[in-house]
């Protein structure tokens, strides 16, 4: 597992590469309970407490969202819905759209020259949906860490389609529940 300051260093770097290569800036600031880190489309927000680990999980997954509400309006909705004792179905699709948001992470890393967290990047993002479908389930908010498992198959990167940053509702006015 990598150190905190490789994740510093890598945080640091990605920012700088999101904002210089996308046009979307990244805010460290104070963000709405219960949010560890919020989007609007255009921007990206991390609240100030995080860890720098969940903070670089956070960025790079949010990037990811801002890649697919910049896309669809299909995603934008998922992101907006509440989600209330969820189908398998709807499961399932809420696992589709992070899955993918996700896989917009590696392929930023990679396109960013960071090849050294393949594995974690697949960790944290099967850990971030296992809590999100613990939370769907039961409404209750569980301890993050306690869904981690090392190991979990490697996510196959997508690659990111040019789009317009573009200011839609930010989800402390909407609803999605962040991870961390």
């Amino acid at each position: 597992m990598p150190g905190e300051a490789r994740f510093r260093e890598v945080f640091n770097h990605m920012e700088a590469y999101i904002d210089r290569r996308y046009g979307v800036p990244v805010v460290i600031s104070d963000v709405v309970n219960p949010y560890t880190g919020d989007l609007d489309g255009a921007e990206i927000r991390i609240d100030y407490e995080n860890s720098i680990e969940d903070a670089l999980f956070i960025l790079v997954h949010l990037f990811g969202h801002t890649v697919q509400w910049n896309l669809s309006e299909y995603n934008r909705r998922i992101g907006y819905e509440v989600q209330d004792h969820p189908s398998p179905e709807k499961l399932a699709e809420l696992e589709r759209y992070e899955r993918e948001a996700c896989r917009y992470s590696l392929q930023l890393f990679h396109d960013a020259g960071v090849r050294d967290l393949d594995q974690w990047l697949a960790d944290v993002s099967a850990c971030d949906f296992a809590f999100l479908r613990a939370f769907y389930e039961t409404k209750e908010k569980r301890e993050f860490r306690s869904f981690w498992k090392d190991g979990t198959p490697c996510l196959e990167p997508l690659p990111i389609p040019e789009f317009q940053p573009t200011r839609w509702i930010s989800r402390w006015q909407g609803i999605v529940v962040g991870a961390g």
